[in-house]
């Protein structure tokens, strides 16, 4: 039977270190786990039991490069295990719960970390844990982390550590990261149907153009008949769908290649965004969404103690849009010189007048932060209702942009077979 030499920690975070035979590295997990350890890693000894003796890094022979199969699932999680919104939102308020119940910081995270689904977010609670257990406060041990837990969530806990009102911060902190995902959600549960609809309705047009056409219009070609413009042209797209596919292929992935690589650039992301603000329909739904979540972010911060320089900070790196993005930079430097948050905002032109009404009511009576959250709470019932009314009207658009279609092709290949019985009956 193999000897394990292992590093675990105990509920209380202790580390502990020692020698277990086990068949195999799941027994030993098993066994460690029902006497309250927690594996963190092992190698597997070829010199015996040695009590005591920690694994380190396995040093010593037989344990070179002897990494456990625990181990590896793992490591491979951290890879292939992705943490959602929703995730972070849970493990908040579950936070928050244990806190206000009068559970110490370390106990909580352990108890949290036992009951991940999530793999990798366990990992990393567990260190989260560990580190906390060695005397770093919790923001600090969140630091490492800065894929997973974003500036505005490692500020306002450091915000809460420092003011000694963490179970106040993390419940507002998991107020905003849920009321995030939520809105995300609508977003995402919108589109989908269109986003489904036009793939679906591209695949058909693609199966049409390339296979049914082509069998139609070669009749009309045997013939040599005169045909009229619009079946010329079908068949002229088809043609070019049945022979020249891997072109089109070429073009439109280099197209799109091209189109990414710009407005993922600095300049080029800044004229797409512009763009954007002015789309019809859209521009005014991107820009609600990007004046909510500054709002939203800005009072939660301020509310949990983060100085307002520092807030605007974080939050011109949340909001996606880059030109509200730009705005907000130069407020920033603006309200370093001694200016309100409203007049910048005013001067770019980019926010509508209630909310620069409500900001500058905000500072005056000293309550920007309950200002800017009503802000947010009115934007955000305006994005669901133009979310569904979006929603409404491109159903029957897309049906009507696909009958359209559906006419121009029958049409086009009917409209020869016309001219074609007149003829034969003259």
């Amino acid at each position: 039977m193999p000897v394990y030499e292992f590093k675990g920690f105990n509920a209380k975070g202790k580390i502990i270190s020692g020698v277990r035979d086990a068949e195999n590295s799941r027994n030993l997990q098993t066994m460690l786990r029902r006497e309250g350890i927690f594996l963190k890693d092992y190698s597997v000894s070829s010199r015996g039991p040695i009590q005591g003796k920690g694994k380190g890094k396995g040093k010593g022979k037989g344990s070179r490069g002897a990494k456990s199969k625990l181990s590896m699932e793992i490591d491979l999680s951290k890879y292939f295990s992705r943490i959602k919104v929703q995730d972070i939102a849970v493990l908040t308020r579950q936070l928050c719960t244990l806190l206000n119940a009068g559970i110490p910081l370390v106990e909580s995270l352990t108890a949290i970390s036992e009951q991940q689904e999530n793999e990798r977010l366990k990992v990393i609670l567990a260190e989260i844990k560990e580190k906390v257990n060695e005397g770093s406060s919790l923001a600090e041990a969140l630091k490492r982390y800065p894929k997973v837990f974003s500036a505005l969530y490692i500020n306002m806990v450091h915000a809460g550590e420092s003011s000694g009102a963490l179970e106040i911060v993390l419940g507002r902190l998991a107020d905003f990261t849920e009321s995030q995902a939520q809105l995300r959600q609508k977003i995402m549960g919108t589109m989908m149907y269109p986003i489904i609809m036009i793939l679906m309705s591209c695949a058909l047009l693609a199966l049409l153009f390339s296979v049914v056409i082509p069998k139609v219009t070669q009749i009309f070609e045997d013939m040599k008949a005169s045909l009229p413009i619009s079946t010329k042209a079908l068949i002229l797209f088809s043609d070019i769908m049945s022979n020249y596919w891997y072109v089109l292929l070429i073009v439109i992935g280099g197209g799109t290649f091209l189109f990414f690589r710009y407005i993922n650039s600095e300049k080029g992301k800044l004229v797409w965004d512009r763009v954007v603000l002015k789309i019809p329909l859209f521009g005014s739904l991107v820009r609600m969404i990007s004046i909510s979540r500054f709002t939203k972010t800005l009072g939660t911060l301020l509310n949990s103690g983060v100085p307002l320089l520092g807030a605007i900070d974080i939050v011109k790196n949340i909001v996606s849009n880059s030109v509200i993005a730009k705005v907000l930079e130069k407020a920033r430097d603006s309200i370093k010189e001694g200016e309100s948050i409203a007049d910048p905002l005013k001067r770019s032109g980019e926010f509508p007048p209630i909310v620069i009404h409500m900001i500058s009511i905000g500072e005056k009576s000293g309550q920007l932060e309950d200002m800017l959250l009503k802000v947010s709470e009115s934007y955000e019932n305006q994005i669901e209702v133009r979310l569904n009314a979006l929603t409404t009207l491109l159903e029957p658009l897309m049906i009507v942009v696909m009958g359209s279609m559906v006419a121009f092709i029958a049409f086009s290949i009917l409209l020869p077979i016309l001219q074609m019985n007149e003829l034969i009956n003259k």
